[in-house]
Formats: C-alpha cells, sequence, structure tokens
C-alpha cells in the first residue's frame, strides 16, 4: 500500500480512538456516498450527527493539517453529507462538520490529536431541501 494511504488509515484509526473514548458513537468510517465523495467518520456526539474530515500528517513543517481543508474541500464534504443524509430520508436532523488532525505516524505510540468541534458551515451552494 502506498505511503500517503497507510498514513491515511492510520490516522483515521486514531482519530475513531480518540472520539469513541469521548462517548461518541461511530456509525461509519470510510464512508462512500457516491463514485467520488467519501466521509472519512460518520459519528454521533448525543443527538447531533457529526461529518468528520480527518487530516493526518507526519509533521508541521509546511503547515497544520487544518489548512488542507480548503473552501474546494468544504464544498465536496458539504456535497457528501447532503447525499448521506437524503439517503437517512430525514435531512432535517441535526448535525456538524468536524475535523480532526492527526499528526504522527503510523507506529507512533502517542501522536497528537486535535479535534475541532463544527470546524466550518455548510457550504453556501448547498441547501437542505
Amino acid at each position: 500500500m502506498r505511503a500517503h494511504l497507510e498514513s491515511g488509515l492510520w490516522g483515521e484509526a486514531v482519530a475513531a480512538r480518540a472520539l469513541r473514548r469521548k462517548g461518541w458513537r461511530i456509525l461509519g468510517r470510510r464512508v462512500r456516498v457516491d463514485a467520488r465523495d467519501e466521509i472519512d467518520i460518520v459519528a454521533r456526539d448525543g443527538k447531533a450527527l457529526v461529518f468528520v474530515e480527518v487530516k493526518t500528517r507526519a509533521r508541521e513543517e509546511f503547515g497544520r493539517p487544518l489548512e488542507a481543508v480548503d473552501r474546494k474541500k468544504r464544498r465536496v464534504l458539504s456535497r457528501a453529507a447532503l447525499r448521506y443524509l437524503n439517503r437517512l430520508g430525514d435531512p432535517r436532523v441535526c448535525f456538524r462538520f468536524d475535523v480532526v488532525e492527526v499528526v504522527g505516524a503510523p507506529g507512533d505510540k502517542r501522536p497528537e490529536v486535535r479535534h475541532f468541534d463544527n470546524a466550518f458551515v455548510l457550504d453556501r451552494r448547498y441547501d437542505l431541501p
């Protein structure tokens, strides 16, 4: 497996463990909503449905992982989340977008994990039905 894919999968597993420790229920990892859109983690935090984007970096020399969640990425995540909600049949459920940064590499015993609640809002070009 290519190193960046392995690192990404590892980061998602680290993030999922951190969220479970907070008492969250993980509903799915790497949730494919169509041929091109995927949500890293879908979880429940109490009654809120949370779409979690995980960004993993070995180091932060070139910036924080959160900085990679740019406008284009937020638009893609918004589209994916709405497609997921439409599958549920009730898109008016309370939901939000969180980002989890994982700094480290596979094999690290203590990666740094930073969780950003409500990291961004639904892209304005999308509207709930």
